[in-house]
C-alpha cells in the first residue's frame, strides 16, 4: 500500500522501514511531522490482514486496534493501482465500527496512493463503494497531492497542544535478539506497544514510547534485537540492525539486556563497545534470571565475567531481572535515571582542586628524561557527557596507566558509575 513510504514522507526521515516484501511493518511507529506550522504525532501501523496464517497476524490486528484507539485522525491507505479488494471492504467495515465503538470523535480520510498520472486519479472514483466519504488521490513516492491532503488532515485536529518531548531524557533497550527487549516494554508501560512472541527478531524498527509515573517522565526506545553482519537472512534485517545503532546514537542511557542462559556473548561486547564509543550511559540488565540455577554467589561471579569483558570501562551497573515475572522492574527505571544524571553531572574547578590536586601531589606522574611532570588546575569541558581536562607542562609524558588512575579517583570521589569518561592533558 505505500503506509511506510508516506509515513516517512510526513516525517522527513527514514524512519519507518521501507520494502517491497509485504507486511514489513509489525510494531506501530511513532514519529513527529508538522505542515503550516502544526506538529502532530504520526503512527504507521502493520497491514491489516485477515485470515492469514502468518503467527504474527493476529499480534498486528492487535497493534492496529491500539492505534486506532489513540489516533485522532485516521488515514485509510488504499492502492489505486490494485483498485477494491476484499481485504479494502473488510478494513473499511473494521474502521466503522470502531468509530461507533469508541466515543472519541474521530475523522477518516480516505487515501488512493500511487495516483502519479491524472488517468490513475480518474480510476479512483470506483473507491467510493467502499462508503468512507471522498476519496484524496497521492503518491507517497512522488509526493503529488500530499500537500492538500495534510491540509485537510490539520484542519480535522481537534483543539489541543502538542507535547514537546525534545528535553526528556531517552532510553534505549538494546541487545541481542530474542532477549526479552520488548517484553521489558510492554510491563513498563503497562500495555501491549510492542509484539511480543517467542521468535528472535519480531521487533524490526525501533519504537519511541513516552513513559510517565510513578513521578518520572521519559522516552523509551526498542530497537530490533541486534544480530552479527553474517547472519543477515534479508535486506530488512540489515536496516533492523541500523535502525538499532542510530537508536543507540541518539539516546541518552542504553539498557542492554543480556539473556541469563547465554551470558555476555561477543555480539553482546559489540553492543556495549558501541554504546562506549558514542559516550553513552549504560546499564547492563541480566535477564530470564529466574530461569537460572543459583548457588550463594552466582550473581556476583556473574558480575565479575561481566565486567571483565568490558574493561577497561568496569564502573557500570548490573541488574538482574525477569521480564516475564516482573522481578525488579522498578530497579531498571530508577537505575536508568541515575546513569542519566551521572552523565550530566557538573563539577565546578574549585571542587575538582579541592579534590583532585591533592590526590595528585600524593601520586605524581612518571617523570620524563630527568624533568618532573606537574599538572596545575584540571577543569570540566562542557559537554553531554563527562569530559575532563589536566593542564600541566609536559602533556605527551603522561602515560595511559596514570590517565586511567586519574579516572578511577573522579569516579571513586563525584560518582559516575555507568557513563565513559574521556581524560585530556594540556598545556597550562
Amino acid at each position: 500500500m505505500g503506509k511506510s513510504t508516506f509515513f516517512n514522507r510526513l516525517v522527513g526521515t527514514r524512519k519507518a522501514i521501507v520494502d517491497e516484501v509485504a507486511g514489513v511493518t509489525r510494531d506501530r511507529h511513532y514519529g513527529k511531522a508538522e505542515w503550516t506550522s502544526v506538529e502532530f504525532s504520526v503512527i504507521d501501523t502493520g497491514g491489516y490482514v485477515f485470515g492469514s496464517s502468518d503467527v504474527f497476524e493476529k499480534a498486528i490486528r492487535r497493534q492496529v486496534e491500539i492505534a486506532l484507539e489513540e489516533a485522532d485522525v485516521i488515514l485509510f491507505l488504499v492502492d489505486v493501482i490494485v483498485g477494491v479488494t476484499a481485504q479494502d471492504e473488510k478494513v473499511a467495515s473494521l474502521l466503522r465500527t470502531s468509530i461507533m465503538k469508541n466515543s472519541k470523535e474521530k475523522k477518516i480520510i480516505l487515501v488512493a496512493n500511487k495516483a502519479d498520472t491524472h488517468e490513475r486519479e480518474n480510476q479512483s472514483g470506483e473507491f467510493y463503494k467502499l462508503g468512507m466519504g471522498d476519496v484524496h488521490c497521492i503518491s507517497s513516492m512522488s509526493g503529488r497531492g500530499t500537500g492538500e491532503l495534510l491540509d485537510k488532515v490539520v484542519l480535522s485536529f481537534p483543539e489541543k497542544t502538542v507535547d514537546d518531548f525534545s528535553h526528556l531524557p531517552k532510553y534505549a533497550i538494546v541487545g541481542r535478539p530474542n532477549a526479552g527487549k520488548s517484553s521489558l516494554l510492554n510491563i513498563l508501560l503497562g500495555e501491549e506497544r510492542s509484539i511480543v512472541t517467542p521468535i528472535a527478531g519480531t521487533t524490526r524498527d525501533a519504537i519511541h514510547t513516552h513513559y510517565k509515573k510513578y513521578n518520572r517522565e521519559f522516552l523509551l526506545i526498542d530497537t530490533a534485537g541486534i544480530r552479527k553482519k553474517r547472519k543477515y537472512e534479508e535486506d530488512v534485517e540489515f536496516y533492523s540492525n541500523l535502525r538499532a545503532i542510530r537508536s543507540i546514537e541518539e539516546c541518552d542511557v542504553v539498557l542492554l539486556m543480556l539473556d541469563a542462559q547465554r551470558g555476555m556473548e561477543a555480539q553482546d561486547v559489540n553492543i556495549f563497545r558501541l554504546a562506549e564509543r558514542n559516550k553513552k550511559g549504560v546499564i547492563i540488565l541480566v535477564n530470564k534470571w529466574d530461569l537460572m540455577e543459583k548457588k550463594t554467589d552466582t550473581a556476583k561471579e556473574f558480575e565479575k565475567k561481566v565486567h571483565e569483558k568490558c574493561a577497561p570501562f568496569k564502573d557500570v551497573p548490573v541488574l538482574f531481572i525477569s521480564a516475564l515475572e516482573k522481578q525488579r522492574i522498578m530497579q531498571v527505571v530508577e537505575g536508568a535515571e541515575k546513569v542519566y544524571l551521572n552523565r550530566r553531572k557538573k563539577i565546578s574547578d574549585e571542587q575538582l582542586g579541592e579534590t583532585m590536586l591533592p590526590v595528585i601531589q600524593a601520586h605524581q606522574p612518571s617523570s620524563e628524561k630527568g624533568n618532573m611532570v606537574e599538572i596545575y588546575r584540571v577543569a570540566q569541558i562542557p559537554s553531554n557527557s563527562p569530559i575532563f581536562v589536566f593542564y600541566c607542562n609536559l602533556p605527551k609524558a603522561i602515560q595511559e596507566s596514570y590517565s586511567r588512575f586519574l579516572e578511577n579517583k573522579l569516579r571513586e570521589k563525584f560518582n559516575f558509575r555507568g557513563v565513559p569518561m574521556q581524560i585530556y592533558f594540556r598545556k597550562k
